[in-house]
């Protein structure tokens, strides 16, 4: 009877589903709930049966408490195509740090009622369908960072209250419906955002002036495609000099201020303003100089009493007339001096090559010769100097340089003969799509220096002799500490040759991924590395003659010295072989296999072969077909670099260095990445794999960096953590999918140069 007793009462009792899993798995099953579609069933694994939520499908546990208990910290379903809403329920997650739900089709409004997951840091819903208006109440969250609900239907005005958002670094509100002025007051009570895209929206009125206050904004400063009026705010140059601005296709009128940072933004920030004129853009001002400082409203005042003088004594009409012709005429007068001084002193210093600016930044030393004229540098020879080289070199006639079948010595510092040249021992270096490079040695034995056969043929024609020399003098007349130097160069019917500085410790590519018995390189190393890439790039796009673009920016292109100082190589080569006709064997843009200039020993790297084409360091966009050159190629291409020589992987899996013991994240199946993440209208879909891995981790996964940082480096002295983040953050600028938000290399290379200083 007692057993009888004992059965009844125990199926009495409820069943241990329903009471075994925790507050935080209901409040996680209410999202569950709440989707109305799960195609690629996401969450099929998150059971009541379980006792709490920490095994299921994208859900973070962590010892978040005292006494030692697991709590959920961290919620990623992304990419899913999840339908649905978010329930309210979420906000009881008192532990969660961060709730990343991008790329789904989630609808409805934002919960107010996040507001009270006290813990949360990082919220990212971008990619949705979500309406109504940004929940003030979020900026009740102490610990919130990073807010990103780009790519959604949100609408409404900005409220007053988002300056209580005091803690935040990252405010991503693109690609919504919001209306109305921007509150001011807001921004100086915001002084950690790092981040502010406020694109395709349609917000209009005036920039409020206050912008300027964000003493630590870096990227880009995004309020393109809204409907702002007005003139450019002076106040903006106040704005850190690495931070780049985004005005496009708004409604912007009057001159462009000069002041500070706005002074060195490039044309492209103020495109599609009808209204805008004055440098940068090819527009000039009809004499009305730039404003110093913001509009003010008219003050009121009472007019005063006018006297009986006054009532009886007109001034007349003629008189007012006259007046009025003269200021006209005087004011007309001295606009079109101004517009003529100021023309005049930019033709000078375009074609004196002066310094201005980029001098005084410490970047680089522009040191660009006049055309058929004579430059400030010691080293560049003028139209007078018709043997500057001695034995036939060094001839820079306005007509053509040096004839046929000689040597001609760009500068007066290389005094070598082409029979000495042909005479010399020769070591090969390399060979490849782009010719055989020799090693040579000249000057009795003491000076090695690179020499490429561009190869025969090609035909010799006068015409595409002087091109030639052309394309030759302007590479050479590139001199910067970070840059490979072209030295001379000969053409002949049969024969090309460019000669250049020999490098002799060999390439990043082959530092990075090891030879037999090289020691690892040191973070102090790669961050020189990094620096000086950076440096020479910028003075190419900067300072140049040509402003050139690289075009093929690679490990294997970046040169090292005995002391690890990087030389960029190969840029202007294709354009060279393209004249001498010998077209490399691969696509018209790409570069060499960092071989101009040399680098002794020459081996090859170990591990699987990287693309034929260094394509995996290519911008997304550069692989369009008949694409234009962009020097934002560059960058984005220095941004997979610089994030190779942090994590020690290449650009996909495939291109992992010997040292990377740890594997790439696969990409979850099904997901659909958005446009941050590497797909969309931009062509993401050919960001590379190590580029989505950081970026999944420093926004979604909020992985420390230690598990991504090259475990090779881990091994050594202790790393500077502010100093690593600090770089990933500048390779996550440069990587980015939409190239007008990338920086320029000026700024990035500021950026580098603060690091560690």
């Amino acid at each position: 009877m007692a057993t009888i007793l004992l059965l009844l009462l125990l199926l009495a009792l409820p069943p241990p589903s329903a009471v075994a899993l925790n507050s935080e798995g209901l409040a996680l099953l209410a999202f569950k709930a709440a989707a109305t579609d799960d195609p690629y069933s996401a969450l099929s694994r998150w059971s009541e049966s379980d006792p709490d939520p920490c095994r299921w499908p994208g859900i973070t546990c962590a010892n978040a408490s005292s006494p030692a208990q697991p709590h959920v910290v961290g919620v990623a379903v992304a990419g899913k195509n999840i339908s649905g809403y978010i329930p309210s329920e979420l906000g009881s997650l008192l532990f969660l740090r961060r709730l990343n739900l991008h790329g789904n089709r989630l609808a409805g409004a934002i919960p107010a009622a996040l507001s009270n997951a006290s813990s949360l840091h990082s919220l990212y819903l971008y990619g949705n369908r979500l309406t109504g208006r940004l929940p003030v109440a979020l900026c009740d969250l102490p610990r919130l960072q990073n807010l990103d609900v780009s790519g959604n239907a949100l609408s409404g005005e900005l409220p007053l209250d988002l300056r209580n958002c005091r803690a935040l670094q990252r405010l991503v509100l693109a690609r919504n419906a919001f209306a109305g002025e921007l509150p001011a007051g807001v921004w100086p009570e915001m002084p950690s955002l790092q981040q502010l895209d406020l694109s395709s929206n349609a917000f209009n009125g005036s920039i409020p002036p206050d912008l300027g206050e964000l003493p630590r904004l870096a990227g880009t400063l995004n309020l393109s495609h809204n409907r702002f009026s007005g003139v450019v705010p002076p106040e903006l140059g106040r704005l850190p000099a690495t931070v780049t601005l985004d005005l496009r296709f708004n409604n912007l009128s009057g001159a462009i201020p000069q002041t500070g940072s706005l002074a060195s933004q490039g044309p492209t920030a103020f495109l599609n303003n009808p209204g805008l004129c004055g440098f940068p853009l090819q527009v000039p001002c009809r004499a009305v100089p730039p404003p110093t400082q913001s509009p003010t409203p008219p003050a009121t005042t009472t007019p005063l009493p006018s006297t009986a003088s006054d009532r009886h004594q007109p001034i007349k009409t003629s008189l007012i007339a006259l007046i009025s012709v003269a200021d006209a005429a005087g004011v007309a007068l001295v606009g079109v001096i101004l517009v003529y001084v100021y023309w005049k002193v930019k033709d000078r210093k375009e074609s004196r090559g002066d310094d201005g600016d980029s001098s005084k930044s410490g970047l680089c030393r522009c040191m660009l010769w006049r055309h058929g004229g004579s430059g400030d540098s010691s080293d560049a020879s003028s139209d007078d100097d018709k043997d500057a080289s001695g034995g036939g070199d060094g001839k820079y006639n306005s007509g053509a340089s040096g004839s046929e079948g000689e040597l001609v010595a760009i500068d007066r510092g290389f005094r070598v003969e082409l029979d000495e040249l042909l005479r010399s021992s020769a070591y090969v270096l390399g060979k490849g799509g782009k010719g055989i490079v020799y090693k040579v040695v000249v000057a009795n034995g003491t000076t090695p220096v690179a020499v490429r056969r561009l190869g025969g043929g090609g035909g010799g024609g006068a015409d595409r002799c002087k091109e030639f020399a052309s394309e030759a003098r302007a590479v050479g007349r590139v001199r910067h500490p970070n840059v490979v130097r072209l030295r001379a160069y000969y053409w002949s019917a049969d024969e090309k040759l460019v000669v250049t500085d020999f490098v002799g410790n060999g390439n990043l590519a082959t530092a990075l991924r090891g030879r037999p018995g090289q020691t690892v390189l040191s973070w102090s190393a790669r961050l020189k590395i990094a620096k000086g890439a950076a440096r020479g790039l910028a003075y190419l796009h900067e300072c140049s003659p040509r402003r050139f673009v690289h075009g093929e920016v690679k490990p294997s292109n970046i040169l090292l010295d005995a002391d690890f100082t990087p030389r960029v190589a190969d840029f202007g080569l294709a354009r060279l072989l393209a004249v001498a006709g010998c077209a490399p064997d691969g696509p018209p843009s790409s570069g060499g296999g960092g071989l101009l200039g040399g680098a002794i020993p020459y081996a090859k790297p170990t591990g699987p072969a990287p693309d034929r084409y260094g394509g995996g360091y290519r911008a997304p966009e550069a692989r369009a077909p008949g694409a234009k050159p962009s020097q934002k190629w560059d960058v984005f291409s220095f941004g997979v670099v610089l994030l190779e020589l942090l994590t020690g992987r290449g650009p996909g899996a495939d291109h992992a260095s010997p040292s990377t013991s740890a594997s790439f994240s696969a990409p979850v199946s099904g997901s659909t990445a958005t446009d941050r993440s590497g797909s969309g209208e931009h062509g993401g879909g050919a960001v590379p794999e190590v580029v989505r891995w950081v970026r999944r981790g420093f926004e979604e996964d909020a992985r420390p960096v230690a598990e991504m940082v090259d475990p090779a480096l881990l091994r050594g002295p202790a790393l500077p953590k502010k100093e690593v983040v600090a770089a990933f953050h500048v390779a996550l600028a440069c990587t980015e999918v939409d190239p007008e938000l990338r920086p320029r290399m000026k700024a990035v290379a500021d950026s580098l140069d603060k690091i560690g200083s």
